[in-house]
């Protein structure tokens, strides 16, 4: 049985805007180690970068997307994220980024292709999230999930402790006002890194599995889960299958 020793806190490698040269040379490992490697992406650091290079980096479906989105904000991110996710693939693939194919798995409830994207013959596994400014891109071997929020507002909290498991929400009662933002959204993206992982998202039930809400996050059988070092007013969280 292989046992993977994994850091309490993960610290992302940051992807940074390359300058007008249109070169997309990434340094990366021939295949991520089994760490998982995780990147983060500022989107004020490269919106200038991701936009200039979308047309043609991202597929036609890609660019409908980002075309539909009102704000431009959420419209920088997206694009942020995508661009740096195909520029990253294609230096582990070998390939450019226009020429990585992603295509989406069988849903995990219906079999229908509308799961989560995936390389075809997955020998590559690689999660996304983006918003709020950040975007994080995790890449391994064995499936990977990964999750970024903005902490959550102390007034919301209230409403959304049924979607978590009844020893995080008795954690979260026991803490002062000012200290659950930061528990609650340390939860959370544990749990949406953990349900990427393993290809259900937020169709599953998120007070089903216990992450807990301190400082290190609980175990969960069969994976390694590890918080991630963001910025500031942040949370992250990524989740990886080991053997």
């Amino acid at each position: 049985m292989t046992v993977l020793t994994v850091p309490r806190l993960l610290v992302p490698q940051r992807l940074t805007d390359p300058g007008p040269d249109p070169g997309e040379t990434v340094t990366v490992s021939a295949r991520p180690a089994p760490g998982p490697e995780v990147w983060l992406v500022d989107t004020t650091e490269y919106r200038d970068h991701a936009h200039r290079r979308a047309p043609a980096t991202l597929d036609a479906q890609e660019l409908t997307r980002a075309a539909e989105f009102v704000r431009n904000s959420d419209r920088d991110s997206y694009v942020c994220a995508h661009v740096a996710l195909r520029r990253l693939l294609g230096a582990y693939l070998g390939l450019s980024p226009r020429e990585v194919t992603v295509e989406r798995a069988p849903c995990a409830h219906c079999d229908e292709p509308h799961g989560r994207p995936v390389l075809p013959g997955g020998a590559l596994h690689f999660s996304l999230s983006h918003g709020a400014g950040l975007s994080l891109l995790a890449f391994a071997t064995a499936p990977v999930g990964v999750d970024v929020e903005e902490l959550v507002p102390t007034a919301t909290i209230a409403d959304t402790l049924s979607v978590l498991h009844p020893r995080e929400a008795a954690e979260l009662a026991l803490l002062p006002a000012p200290d659950r933002p930061l528990a609650f959204t340390r939860v959370w993206t544990r749990k949406e890194a953990y349900l990427k992982g393993l290809g259900v998202g937020l169709s599953a039930d998120p007070s089903s599995d216990y992450v807990g809400s301190g400082p290190t996050p609980a175990p969960i059988p069969g994976w390694s889960l590890m918080d991630v070092s963001v910025p500031e007013g942040h949370c992250a969280a990524v989740a990886l299958r080991v053997p």
